[in-house]
């Protein structure tokens, strides 16, 4: 087997016990989200990313992070027309009384 292959696997299982765990290291985080750790640690120093601290290592909840990067979802622009329609319509078509 190529060595190139071999390094893909081991990458690939890697990856897939990153899901498996619940506590992450910000080496971990900084992979599983794509940010650098530099731009991980401006975000806990400012507190804008949810994380632990014991001693001097840092943690966080895999399940945190995940929700943190959900947190502000835009509305794609078949719901903001939906929403707009309701908004008119129950509000008398936009006329004002």
């Amino acid at each position: 087997m190529e060595l190139v292959t071999i390094w893909k696997k081991l990458n690939t299982m890697e990856s897939l016990l990153l899901l498996k765990k619940n506590v992450l290291n910000l080496e971990e985080v900084s992979q599983l989200i794509g940010l650098s750790k530099s731009t991980l640690y401006k975000l806990t120093c400012t507190g804008k990313i949810p994380h632990y601290k014991k001693a001097k290592h840092l943690f966080f909840d895999r399940l945190e992070v995940e929700s943190w990067l959900k947190s502000n979802r835009i509305k794609t622009a078949d719901e903001l027309d939906i929403e707009a329609s309701t908004y008119v319509t129950l509000n008398h078509g936009g006329q004002r009384s």
